[in-house]
């Protein structure tokens, strides 16, 4: 999954400056690619390890910390000239908006990215546009809780107001699974997300297919770079299991869904910057779920670059720099990513690879977990709990997910002892 790092056209790329690099296993492919349009500038909050390879310079800052970020990025911008700032990490969109903001580079204002981050602020404002979207109430007791859901009408969707990856998400079929499903997103916390005292959304359940648009956008036009068909699974969970992108997807130029795209970002006040869209296309159309402020997760921008030819880390810096992005596609082609999980709670032994046999079926594929690591399965894990994943081509999603699933047994995770919950 790594791309030539085309040093001989280093000093024609502009500057940019980084902020935290991710998850390498998610997210080596997107520095690697970024680093194919730009040099880059890194901050994160230790020495540089598996990035070395990828960036010309990186300075050790605390990347929560506003004022030092601004601090370091004078220094940086007083000796080289810097054209944007980038961020892919979910925790660190606002202080980069802050840091893009103090240096007069392009981005979207600090408090329209903040109002992304908060699922409530961004109900608020989708509410006062007439942005099709679910009905949601913010409660701050089970008590409350009780009375909007029997308002809204079961079945209806719990979740968090501020965390991502459908951590802490989850369906209540009937007033009897309230009390846990209240538990479950009410007890989700992450480092770096705020606590909210009124913390929970009690929202109406949705049906249709779901489904994730990647998009640029400049100056507040909207340039759609991937439709991703999501693969969930651990009902009531929501935890997703596998995206597949089809570069001929009808609704990648869909006038409907453009218009709830482009006026749901309106409403926000986002108008600079990349970001991952969830939406349900329901009976009534197209409704959001949210906006986050950021390429999306799950490998799901490498799986459109696989499927389409768009290269999302070249899109991220055009962006970031205030220039139009290329978004025409050069392939047309299917992709998809499956994620492997245990069948149960486990800890790992060992996790073995055929490789003779991945590389002759598939595009890419990693290893997610190592001996000693326990893997727990929804409500009590989430993304944690995969093992490995699988990224591959076909003429068609069905086509995909044979490929996927006859590779599948060429990744086996053997589990040491039942793990304790």
């Amino acid at each position: 999954m790594t791309n030539p790092l085309h040093e001989s056209d280093a000093a024609e790329k502009p500057l940019i400056i980084l902020v935290s690099s991710g998850y390498h296993l998610y997210r080596e492919y997107l520095l690697d690619l970024v680093s194919g349009a730009a040099r880059v500038w890194l901050f994160l909050t230790q020495e540089p390890t598996w990035e070395k390879r990828y960036i010309v310079g990186h300075t050790v800052v605390d990347t929560l910390d506003v004022p030092a970020m601004i601090a370091a990025a004078r220094e940086v911008t007083g000796r080289h000239p810097v054209s944007g700032v980038l961020c892919w990490d979910e925790v660190r969109m606002i202080q980069t908006a802050e840091v893009q903001q103090a240096l007069g580079l392009p981005g979207s204002p600090p408090e329209a990215v903040a109002r992304c981050r908060d699922k409530h602020q961004t109900r608020l404002a989708l509410a006062d546009a007439g942005v099709p979207q679910a009905v949601s109430t913010l409660v701050p007791s089970l008590d409350r809780a009780r009375e909007v859901a029997a308002e809204i009408g079961y079945p209806v969707i719990l979740k968090p107001r501020a965390l991502g990856a459908s951590f802490g998400v989850n369906a209540v079929t009937g007033e009897e699974g309230l009390e846990a499903g209240y538990a479950e997103a009410r007890g989700a916390e992450e480092d770096g997300v705020p606590y909210y005292d009124d913390g929970v959304l009690v929202e109406e359940y949705l049906t249709g297919e779901e489904i994730s648009v990647d998009a640029a956008l400049v100056d507040g036009e909207l340039f759609p770079l991937f439709v991703a068909r999501k693969i969930s699974g651990y009902d009531p969970y929501f935890e997703e299991i596998g995206h597949t992108v089809d570069a001929t997807d009808p609704l990648l130029t869909d006038p409907v869904l453009l218009d709830v795209l482009t006026r749901a970002h309106r409403a926000t006040g986002y108008h600079t910057g990349i970001t991952h869209t969830e939406l349900r296309l329901t009976d009534d159309g197209p409704k959001l779920i949210e906006i986050n402020a950021r390429l999306g997760g799950d490998l799901i921008p490498y799986v459109g670059f696989v499927a389409t030819g768009v290269d999302p880390g070249r899109a991220a810096v055009e962006v970031a720099c205030g220039k139009r992005p290329a978004t025409t596609p050069t392939r047309r082609g299917t992709a998809a990513v499956h994620f492997l999980y245990p069948e149960s709670d486990c800890t790992v032994a060992d996790v073995t690879v055929d490789e003779a046999v991945l590389e002759a079926k598939v595009n890419a594929y990693g290893v997610l977990a190592s001996p000693g690591q326990e893997l727990l399965l929804p409500p009590a894990g989430h993304v944690t709990s995969r093992f490995g994943y699988l990224v591959v081509e076909g003429e068609s999603a069905s086509a995909c997910e044979k490929v996927a699933a006859e590779a599948s047994e060429a990744i086996r995770m053997r589990p040491q002892t039942a793990a304790t919950s």
